[in-house]
């Protein structure tokens, strides 16, 4: 495995889908020419709006295994399980996908007094399987992945018995799994030393470029990718472009942002907190040199 930080940081996590995956060995479980549906919030709206989003790499580390599928994208922004039974018919198994993943369970905790309880959450995602199934659309589960990077927080732990239902779930119906609410966990306590900020979403639930390759090996590895295809899949997606734009909208890829994530953990600084500091003194000498001229100056003519 190639151990650059990216690599790295997501490792433990992986060892523990790998172990539920079967990863050594196993027969991919998409065919080539078949449509995944991807059903979802924001995490998975944005995972397939942007190229270096979760679903866009599933596509990507699915092709490099050799089966090309048709990506159907049914995520959207704050919905929560009685939202995603709502709409499945609609979004999902009108389009006729051989397979569909569900991500859900973060907003049905994190929206509080206006989310779903759990024995209502468990209701309506069994309801969201039994249709799947009956439709003769095969499900894998993702487990819900966290509310802030922080496990111990109060969110955090009551996401664990919504989690739990998943897994019993998709133990009791055979489903394909991948649990990524644990790699996450995983990837975080492992993150190298020094880390500033947020290490795998960019606000604590949404995906920054470590998140979504997390996500994405953890599907892949679910449908039965190998190990070796995945690593390899991996080590490109570093290089897609314009992959990370930073609050002064600087793009580059990310490759290229981890080489300036280890520059920064050096000076034990975020990432932000290095730019912030190297550009803003850079920025002030610029607008400093690129001051009009006063008025009784020559047109054009520096001071």
């Amino acid at each position: 495995m190639n151990q650059s930080m990216w690599m790295r940081g997501v490792a433990a996590g992986l060892l523990m889908i790998s172990a539920a995956a079967g990863w050594a060995g196993a027969e991919v479980l998409v065919k080539e020419g078949e449509s995944v549906a991807f059903l979802g919030d924001s995490i998975t709206q944005q995972g397939a709006s942007s190229q270096v989003g979760y679903v866009r790499l599933v596509a990507n580390g699915l092709e490099q295994a050799g089966v090309k599928i048709a990506v159907i994208p049914a995520g959207i922004s704050g919905h929560k399980s009685n939202q995603m039974l709502a709409r499945l018919e609609k979004d999902v198994l009108s389009k006729k996908p051989a397979w569909m993943t569900l991500s859900c369970g973060v907003n049905d905790v994190w929206h509080g007094e206006r989310g779903v309880p759990l024995e209502q959450y468990k209701s309506n995602i069994t309801a969201i399987v039994d249709q799947c199934q009956a439709a003769g659309v095969k499900v894998m589960i993702l487990t819900a992945t966290m509310i802030g990077e922080d496990q111990a927080n109060p969110n955090n732990q009551k996401l664990i018995e919504y989690n739990d239902f998943l897994r019993s779930l998709a133990k009791e119906r055979g489903l394909a799994m991948a649990d990524l609410n644990e790699a996450m966990q995983a990837a975080i306590k492992n993150r190298p030393e020094g880390t500033k900020g947020n290490y795998l979403t960019t606000d604590g639930v949404h995906m920054a470029p470590r998140g979504n390759a997390m996500m994405a090996k953890g599907v892949l590895a679910a449908f039965g990718v190998d190990e070796a295809t995945v690593n390899a899949a991996a080590e490109k997606w570093q290089d897609i472009p314009n992959a990370v734009t930073l609050q002064h909208k600087l793009s580059m890829s990310t490759r290229e942002y981890e080489r300036l994530a280890a520059i920064a953990a050096e000076k034990n600084m975020s990432v932000q907190q290095f730019i912030d500091a190297e550009l803003t003194p850079h920025t002030k000498k610029l607008l400093e040199q690129a001051t009009p001229a006063p008025a009784d100056s020559p047109a054009g003519e520096a001071k």
